[in-house]
């Protein structure tokens, strides 16, 4: 398999523990979508009592679909890190900040 190396803003914590990709309060994704356009909602999340089993993997943020984030730049994240949690009942990047 061909990998490629990508400098990323990484996920510092996820408190989505019942996400599938969630282990010890950390998003092991390869990398996670945040927003629809408008809402700074995780759309990789998904609900699922079976999780990875991969630790060593970190997950970055791939893009970002919030243009009104003040850290979003070309549809790119460039906060240095991201926090995910519960916001009533959406999963969100709770790093967002509106312009």
């Amino acid at each position: 398999m061909n990998k490629m190396t990508i400098d990323m803003p990484m996920v510092a914590q996820c408190n989505a523990t019942d996400c599938a990709y969630n282990l010890e309060k950390k998003c092991h994704a390869r990398a996670i979508t945040v927003g629809d356009g408008v809402h700074p909602g995780c759309d990789t999340y998904f609900m699922s009592s079976g999780h990875v089993h991969e630790k060593k993997r970190m997950a970055g943020i791939g893009a970002c679909k919030v243009s009104q984030c003040r850290n979003n730049t070309d549809l790119e994240c460039m906060a240095d890190s991201i926090n995910v949690g519960r916001n009533g009942n959406d999963i969100n990047c709770m790093t967002f900040m509106a312009r």
